[in-house]
């Protein structure tokens, strides 16, 4: 069983916690000096240095080359890659914070806007963006995550929020994904690590890890295939609308 397997009631006794290896993390990337704008990269999608190099590197794939749409996260890390997107003529979709509106999709094409720089920061997205409810998102080619941390096997590590896996959940039961849908994402070397990690259920396996120095293919098991409903809270329904219509369907 590979290390994108091991789940929380799998894992070997060496197992390391989420937790510890966030802090690890940020701890070495902020001592080590490669940790750049926004600091501290604690508590955040840690920037790094050679963010440029990763998007470069990504765009040299397969799988970005065939994607015509990109979901991608809002951090700072990925903007070299929103910003590739559109330049390369790829229609981006960022999700609202916490998904928190109807319309929970921001769409960013590159036909309609004028300044891709400012378009694609956390700020700007949301002024140049236009927002979108789920009937309005194509299939999306490739999605691009960001990462704390992420094992050589494809395991990753967020923040700690679950909202990246629970974008993926839902844009699968909207079917605008399915399990041949390549995920990415981008890190600095040092956020790759060879410990054993217990994974959650709802955990996505990252298909392609890329660093400014080589790109890495983990031999991936299917990741989920949907919203994990015994994982929602009540509190997490009400805030959230598309969950509550996807439920009631």
């Amino acid at each position: 069983m590979d290390g994108a397997d091991r789940r929380a009631d799998e894992a070997p006794d060496d197992a390391v916690d989420k937790e510890t290896i966030r802090k690890r993390v940020w701890d070495d990337l902020e001592d080590s000096g490669e940790a750049r704008f926004p600091f501290p990269p604690h508590g955040r999608i840690p920037n790094f240095a050679g963010a440029d190099e990763a998007a470069d590197r990504l765009a040299d794939q397969s799988e970005w080359q065939a994607a015509t749409t990109v979901k991608a996260n809002p951090d700072a890390p990925q903007l070299p890659v929103r910003r590739r997107a559109l330049r390369e003529g790829k229609t981006v979709y960022m999700a609202v914070p916490r998904l928190r509106d109807e319309q929970c999709f921001l769409e960013l094409d590159p036909a309609e806007l004028e300044d891709y720089d400012a378009a694609t920061t956390v700020s700007g997205s949301s002024e140049h963006g236009v927002q979108v409810g789920p009937e309005d998102v194509p299939e999306i080619d490739l999605i691009v995550s960001g990462s704390v941390a992420v094992t050589e096997d494809g395991g990753r590590i967020g923040k700690g929020e679950g909202y990246s896996d629970l974008e993926h959940a839902i844009l699968y039961d909207l079917g605008l994904i399915d399990e041949s849908t390549p995920v990415a994402t981008t890190v600095h070397e040092r956020q790759v690590i060879g410990d054993p990690v217990a994974l959650d259920a709802h955990d996505v396996p990252m298909d392609l890890i890329v660093t400014p120095d080589r790109t890495l293919r983990p031999a991936v098991s299917d990741g989920p295939t949907g919203i994990d409903w015994k994982a929602v809270s009540e509190d997490r329904l009400e805030e959230i609308p598309v969950l509550k219509r996807l439920r009631d369907r």
